[in-house]
């Protein structure tokens, strides 16, 4: 896509890399887009700059997701620009809770609904963008608001995102093929931020940290558990944290850690290479159950009681029996002598 030229119609600030990624796309070369959090920050604990927080008194529009920076943030946003448009996407969705415990998923796997309606003390999950159902509905909500500031830019933001829809609704069709055979279908993630992801592809994720802190001695033994009972082998760590629990965990389970961000600017192959992992993981968790079942079987087989069990049945009983011709009739397949 062409950098927009300094006279773009708009000037648009988005909260985080995938955000900033669908202006784009939906804006193309009338917008200038510039993000909040910036590469390798965390949207939680972000300050912005006094350089942004100037640019931002000369933009047209902040789109915000919720993210916990914007909490703090936004009445002083605000304040720098009383005029700024402020567009949250959150808007029309349907959202979940973000994780505070550890859980399980029924009998099937499927996970848990988090849905809006849970008390209200649990934190909404801000991760929205983590499924591509909700970017189709974000992308709308982007292209009238960009149409609404720029009514002269209507058919080029209804092309742009008509464009993108259909990448994210192929997106939608190759992440359900590649999903749906799934056998283990939870995963570990130090910091819950794919529940939407999981949720639309029936998935469940089990986060290591709660409420933002490490776990003790007592939890860290349960999430082994629960590891070695869903038969996960990859643990996602994003790389703003740290991941020596995630490894102290993959070690006790000889699984892996898996470093993968929601807040890639490359959305598209961010998920995808995500749900690559998810496969190869199952696949390997498939193999290593099944050698691990047919060593089980070996051992009993080899053992010195079965050898004994043998040895005191049929064998030894056609053994001392004495030979003889068999009758014609007993020529026939499957009529051999006892």
């Amino acid at each position: 896509m062409a950098a927009p030229p300094d006279d773009a119609a708009l000037t648009v600030f988005a909260s985080v890399l995938p955000v900033q990624t669908f202006v784009k796309e939906v804006g193309g070369d009338r917008v200038n887009t510039r993000v909040m959090v910036l590469p390798g920050a965390s949207p939680a604990t972000y300050d912005p700059s006094p350089k942004q927080v100037a640019a931002l008194a000369q933009a047209d529009l902040y789109v915000r997701v919720g993210v916990p920076f914007e909490d703090a943030w936004m009445n002083r946003i605000r304040a720098a620009n009383p005029s700024l448009a402020v567009l949250d996407l959150r808007d029309g969705l349907d959202l979940r809770t973000q994780e505070a415990h550890d859980h399980h998923g029924d009998a099937q796997g499927h996970a848990h609904d988090h849905r809006q309606g849970r008390a209200a003390a649990e934190a909404m999950d801000p991760h929205i963008w983590s499924s591509p159902l909700n970017v189709r509905k974000m992308t709308v909500a982007i292209r009238d608001q960009l149409t609404a500031l720029d009514p002269a830019g209507r058919a080029h933001y209804a092309r742009n995102q008509a464009r993108f829809d259909a990448e994210l609704q192929a997106l939608h069709r190759w992440l359900q093929d590649t999903l749906a055979p799934l056998k283990h279908r939870a995963f570990l993630v130090y910091h819950p931020a794919w529940g939407y992801f999981a949720d639309t592809y029936e998935l469940e994720q089990v986060p290591i940290e709660r409420a933002g802190k490490e776990p003790g001695p007592r939890r860290l033994s349960a999430l082994i558990e629960q590891a070695q009972q869903v038969s996960t082998s990859a643990i996602f760590v994003q790389p703003e944290f740290d991941r020596r629990t995630a490894e102290q965990i993959a070690r006790s389970i000889n699984g892996r850690v898996e470093v993968a961000t929601p807040l890639a600017a490359d959305y598209i192959a961010t998920l995808k290479r995500f749900a690559g992992i998810l496969a190869d993981a199952d696949r390997a968790s498939s193999t290593q159950i099944t050698a691990e079942t047919s060593g089980r079987v070996s051992a009993q087989t080899s053992s010195p009681q079965a050898k004994e069990q043998d040895s005191s049945t049929g064998g030894g009983q056609i053994a001392d029996q004495p030979s003889r011709q068999p009758s014609p009739q007993s020529e026939a397949p499957g009529a051999d002598a006892p």
